[in-house]
């Protein structure tokens, strides 16, 4: 009688401490440039991180890759985060509370790609962070967005173009 060896999956997940490090400063980057805010990019990014290590086991690497997996969680984390701080804004309206403005875009733009780019809808700056900054192909960033693929490059055909008119507009 043989003993085999035991058998891998090949389709088997990465550990969690992998894919973190690896992907890491891909999930910091892209909720930076949505929150434009260092600090809240922090938050949302250990929670991304806390709520991904909590459903880990539901990874599915034949599904997707686990960057647009973590990259989903994040965005569905700054979604939420957004949407309490619409409410909670929303209530401090009411008692006369004082506005609270957001940090800049971040480090390494123009003053004017970065007035520009702050004149986008947040969809739209979406849209340029996936494809543009992280580099993630059409398919992938159509998958974090939840939209399909055609959708994902008609929005950023959309989006940049409209950068570009901003872009030209501040050139003259």
């Amino acid at each position: 009688m043989t003993l085999d060896a035991p058998r891998t999956r090949i389709d088997s997940p990465p550990s969690f401490a992998a894919a973190a490090e690896a992907h890491l400063d891909d999930v910091y980057g892209y909720l930076l440039y949505l929150s434009r805010n260092v600090a809240l990019a922090e938050d949302l990014t250990g929670e991304t991180f806390e709520k991904a290590f909590r459903l880990w086991r539901r990874f599915d690497p034949r599904r997707g890759n686990a960057k647009s997996w973590l990259l989903s969680i994040a965005r569905t984390t700054a979604l939420d985060w957004f949407r309490a701080e619409e409410r909670r804004r929303r209530r401090e309206e009411r008692v006369a509370a004082p506005d609270i403005h957001e940090d800049a875009i971040g480090e390494g733009l123009s003053p004017e790609l970065e007035a520009a780019i702050a004149t986008l809808t947040a969809g739209e700056r979406e849209v340029i962070a996936l494809r543009v900054l992280l580099d993630l192909d059409g398919d992938t960033a159509a998958r974090v967005l939840g939209i399909s693929p055609t959708a994902c490059s008609t929005r950023l055909s959309r989006a940049l173009k409209r950068l570009e008119e901003r872009m030209t507009d501040d050139s003259r």
